[in-house]
């Protein structure tokens, strides 16, 4: 095989070959052995220098083509040098991060498909918005972002408390989370009827909020309440009524230290009172937003069915104005979409998938990526519509069935047959 020099920018010169036709992976080309690349990474050589000597004693690298060298030389790089670059988190980067390493916690949703709801739902400063969902708080994160700290959010909630962890990798400053609002998803209905009261929240069992604004953090819930029912249950019966107090305090609050003193203890229950009565305050200023029913925009992503909850929400979006379900699976949001149709009030209804393929860009060899994503889940979309018109305008419900009668009938030249022409 005839070889020819090439010179790289700052380095010496070096062979390559012309194609790599001969060149068989047998994985016998290397002749460093794992426990040899072992014994350098314990004497602390750098990865560069580790490079350098899976470089020279590679039988096939000088006969590979300087393309395959440049792409060789990258791989290694990227598995044996180790660099850290710190940047600003964004929605971008976490959801491609969640997406990457754990895309059950975020329903497999894909980035461009959020990208798709952030621009279906309209979300831009100062508006009032409802978002339902269990994606750690990614969906959550993304609108606040958008909004830049301008309006209100107001998200509902199933469980005991909002899960944010994915909100809190944001690192919002304290200004962003006065415009942010929760309210348990178990009230909605009762919201709806017109029988919600301030003593319903009280007769809930009392939770620790998981945002903590205060400090302007924002923490996740670590237990839910079936993971605290079992730490109490399997306490022994013979526990006295202030341990069992102490085990379901622990069990409620991740942080919680055993306090050395009875004061402290003390200290900590009313810190703890404080809290619940300031979510509590969180919980009825947010109850009076959703009962003016009068919000900007709706956005739905949760692991459970979209039917019940997009009927029930669609009440407290005002008209002409967008909502955003998103499913990882199709058929749920088919059913939706046909109860939508059936139900009225919407208009331009769309249900869509995005179709994503990442490519390579590279001088002369630029091509779509061999290896892409399967599916990034469906969204369906829509604008809503006033209802009432017709029920409380007789006149216009009366001149809209004239116009119907008179579509009945078909026009009376329409009816007449051509006649013949004598030629």
């Amino acid at each position: 095989m005839c070889l020819k020099q090439c010179k790289s920018s700052g380095e010496k010169t070096k062979e390559a070959g012309t194609d790599n036709r001969n060149i068989i992976d047998d994985g016998k080309s290397q002749k460093l052995t794992q426990d040899d690349i072992k014994a350098l990474k314990d004497k602390g050589i750098k990865g560069e220098e580790i490079v350098q000597q899976l470089i020279e004693n590679s039988t096939t690298f000088r006969d590979k083509t300087e393309f395959a060298q440049d792409k060789y030389i990258k791989k290694k790089k990227k598995k044996y040098e180790a660099m850290i670059t710190v940047v600003k988190p964004s929605t971008r980067i976490l959801s491609v991060m969640y997406y990457a390493r754990e895309p059950g916690k975020i329903n497999h949703m894909r980035y461009d498909t959020l990208a798709q709801m952030l621009t279906l739902g309209n979300i831009r400063a100062g508006n009032k918005m409802i978002v339902m969902e269990t994606c750690a708080g990614l969906v959550l994160g993304a609108m606040m972002e958008r909004m830049g700290g301008f309006g209100s959010i107001i998200q509902l909630y199933p469980g005991g408390g909002p899960v944010r962890a994915a909100t809190a990798c944001f690192g919002f400053p304290k200004s962003f989370l006065s415009g942010l609002y929760e309210f348990p998803l178990n009230k909605v209905d009762s919201l709806l009827n017109g029988t919600f009261s301030a003593e319903m929240l009280s007769s809930e069992p009392k939770d620790i909020a998981s945002v903590e604004e205060s400090n302007g953090t924002l923490e996740e819930k670590q237990t839910s309440e079936q993971e605290n029912e079992d730490s109490i249950a399997e306490a022994p019966e013979s526990n006295h009524p202030e341990e069992q107090e102490r085990m379901e305090i622990v069990s409620q609050d991740p942080d919680y230290k055993e306090p050395k003193e009875s004061g402290s203890k003390k200290d900590y229950i009313q810190e703890k009172q404080r809290r619940q009565e300031e979510q509590k305050k969180r919980h009825l200023e947010a109850a009076a937003l959703l009962s003016e029913r009068n919000a900007d925009g709706l956005i739905v992503a949760s692991r459970f069915h979209p039917t019940p909850l997009l009927l029930s929400l669609l009440d407290f979006v005002a008209p002409s104005r967008p909502f955003v379900v998103y499913c990882q699976y199709k058929e749920p949001l088919l059913e939706c979409y046909t109860k939508l149709r059936e139900r009225g009030g919407v208009i331009n209804l769309r249900l869509s998938e995005t179709w994503l393929r990442n490519y390579q860009v590279l001088p002369d060899r630029s091509h779509p990526k061999l290896l892409m994503s399967g599916g990034g889940g469906y969204l369906l979309s829509g604008f809503t519509v006033a209802m009432d018109n017709l029920k409380a305008d007789p006149s216009l419900k009366s001149s809209t069935s004239t116009l119907e009668s008179h579509k009945t009938e078909e026009p009376a030249a329409k009816k007449r047959k051509c006649p013949e022409s004598d030629s």
